[in-house]
């Protein structure tokens, strides 16, 4: 009976240890990228070729369709039984091994793989007992794109007017949080409607209407937050006030003005032209006049030449 008594006692005594070492963890990955998913046995002196580490999904229901995510046997990788949707896809990190760090790298991840993994750490010194375990529930993400604002035309006078804004962000997960504001005085405004279309892939679109009567100066914001991803992604618009008052009809239309600087621009090169033109002319008729002068004093002094007397 002692014998008995001992065992059952012994055997409790791992149950409690097994319950107590149960740790549960919480990891977010965003979609595509790799997740280590942490198992971390702090213990001296672990001899590999002793242990068996498993890694499997905790809901029960999968282990049916999926009973082995990774699995190492006496210090060796055996993956027979490994889940067709893990196969080439899950790493050990060798050089952590023997210091107790059995957590697994799982690549490429989807939204498939969305659940709470197991990782068990069995002795098989003597028999077989469950010495560690703990759990890591894997939770995706995907950032939202820039949103795209859209509102009333800017500088378009239309006060006192409802003005219809429109807001869309997409490729995001989970559902996203849309806040309108006010950022003349950090006000919340409430969405008129607020629609969020998911797809074939998991992610989200989402599209958004706010309407309010028009100011002379508004400016208004739209704000798209990914609460798992603590990201907050906004789009600006701002109404113009309209310029008036003397002095301002130069600034309200800069292509007259344009076209006025490029007129008084030929204007100058066409005067310049006219001046050079006008210099041109001048010293050829003065070299015009020395040559007929020369040739008159020339001539004159031919005809005297044969009148004087030899």
């Amino acid at each position: 009976m002692k014998p008995r008594g001992y065992g059952f006692l012994l055997l409790l005594l791992h149950i409690l240890i097994a319950v107590i070492a149960l740790e549960k963890k919480n990891i977010i990955s965003k979609l595509g990228d790799n997740a280590t998913l942490s198992c971390i046995f702090k213990e001296n002196n672990l001899q590999l070729k002793n242990l068996r580490v498993y890694w499997q999904i905790a809901d029960d229901s999968y282990k049916e369709k999926c009973s082995v995510v990774h699995a190492l046997m006496s210090g060796q990788e055996d993956n027979r039984n490994q889940c067709i949707r893990f196969k080439d896809r899950t790493r050990l990190f060798w050089d952590r091994l023997e210091h107790g760090d059995f957590s697994l790298l799982l690549l490429n991840v989807s939204q498939h793989d969305r659940n709470t993994y197991k990782c068990i750490v069995q002795s098989t010194v003597e028999y077989s007992k469950v010495i560690y375990q703990t759990e890591v529930a894997l939770s995706l993400a995907v950032s939202y794109s820039q949103p795209i604002l859209s509102g009333p035309i800017k500088n378009n006078d239309s006060s006192g007017e409802e003005v219809t804004f429109n807001c869309r962000s997409g490729n995001g997960y989970p559902k996203p949080n849309v806040y309108w504001i006010n950022k003349v005085n950090n006000r919340h405004l409430n969405a008129s409607k607020t629609e969020i279309i998911s797809h074939e892939n998991g992610t989200f679109n989402v599209f958004s209407t706010l309407t309010v009567k028009a100011t002379s100066n508004m400016q208004i914001e739209c704000s798209i937050e990914n609460e798992m991803l603590q990201e907050n992604l906004s789009a600006n618009y701002t109404q113009q006030k309209k310029s008036s008052g003397p002095g301002t009809k130069s600034d309200e239309n800069p292509e007259k003005k344009g076209r006025g600087a490029q007129a008084a621009g030929i204007i100058g090169i066409v005067f310049v032209i006219g001046l050079l033109t006008g210099l041109i002319c001048w010293l050829w008729r003065r070299r015009s006049s020395n040559l007929v002068s020369y040739r008159d004093v020339q001539t004159r002094e031919d005809q005297g030449g044969l009148n004087s007397p030899v």
